[in-house]
């Protein structure tokens, strides 16, 4: 089975506890981590280390809270320097992550489907069509009572900007993309929505400019693509927009997930995409 979770922010007692009781459901069962697990390496590192000996496969692609330098993570590598760091623990563990091969995920149906980790940012371009720049973006939201801590903890380092930072990593995720063939079904997994739609169910829609970024828009519509798969807004949803399943998996702060707690907080995606593939 093919399961999907984000947002776990083990720094939370109930969210770490709520972990410790992920399992699998047979010997087989592969997890996508798509994102904020945690701010502190020590953390970051426990789950990891944790899930990975749960699941035949563990795949991890960063959200911004694990790229943060807090004061209290004694671990002070900023920006590349801290993700090359997080996906060389990844790789201890032999959790895949999105400097690695795309892995090919075999169904129960007998297809197979492509798991393609992105890791992209965002750049600001999710704004108000009123303001031209990023900067004065910023100012609407911060003038709305709205501001992302990602501006006093996020460092971008070798980048000047995060909007720097995040075209570069476009640039390379689509050189990746492109290897892939034609004739493969994909999931892209993704801690940022690719598109803007998912983003009008935020309660503060000026938060919309931390959450991704126009340029990735077409990579839902390329060929294959039949999932999306992402974490952040705290609001777990499933969509269905032009025919691609864009689904949100994450968990968030207790005050979150105990709003609407359910059996399992592991989301199950072999009968998503096998019910898909029967309408193609």
């Amino acid at each position: 089975m093919l399961l999907a979770i984000s947002d776990l922010h083990v720094s939370h007692a109930a969210n770490r506890l709520l972990v410790e009781s992920l399992r699998p459901t047979t010997p087989n069962d592969w997890l996508l981590l798509a994102g904020d697990i945690a701010e502190q390496e020590s953390d970051f590192t426990w789950v990891i280390s944790t899930l990975s000996q749960r699941f035949a496969q563990v795949v991890w692609t960063p959200g911004n809270h694990e790229l943060w330098c807090t004061p209290k993570d004694p671990l002070k590598l900023p920006g590349v320097l801290r993700y090359e760091h997080l996906v060389n623990i990844c790789r201890k563990y032999n959790v895949l992550t999105p400097e690695d091969e795309f892995c090919r995920y075999h169904m129960g149906d007998g297809s197979a489907v492509t798991i393609a980790p992105v890791f992209t940012l965002y750049d600001y371009s999710f704004r108000n069509t009123f303001d031209y720049t990023a900067d004065q973006a910023i100012e609407r939201a911060r003038r709305c009572g709205v501001i992302s801590s990602d501006e006093f903890f996020l460092k971008t380092y070798p980048h000047k900007s995060i909007i720097d930072w995040c075209r570069e990593r476009i640039q390379y995720t689509e050189k990746r993309l492109n290897i892939i063939p034609d004739d493969e079904d994909i999931i892209l997994m993704s801690h940022f929505p690719i598109i803007r739609k998912p983003l009008e169910s935020l309660r503060n829609t000026e938060f919309s400019i931390w959450c991704g970024s126009e340029k990735t828009h077409q990579w839902a519509s390329r060929k294959g693509v039949r999932m999306v798969v992402y974490g952040h807004l705290h609001i777990p949803n499933i969509e269905y927009i032009q025919n691609i399943i864009h689904i949100e998996v994450s968990l968030g702060y207790p005050r979150d997930w105990q709003e609407h707690r359910k059996c399992s907080y592991l989301v199950e995606l072999d009968g998503l995409l096998e019910h898909a593939n029967e309408y193609r």
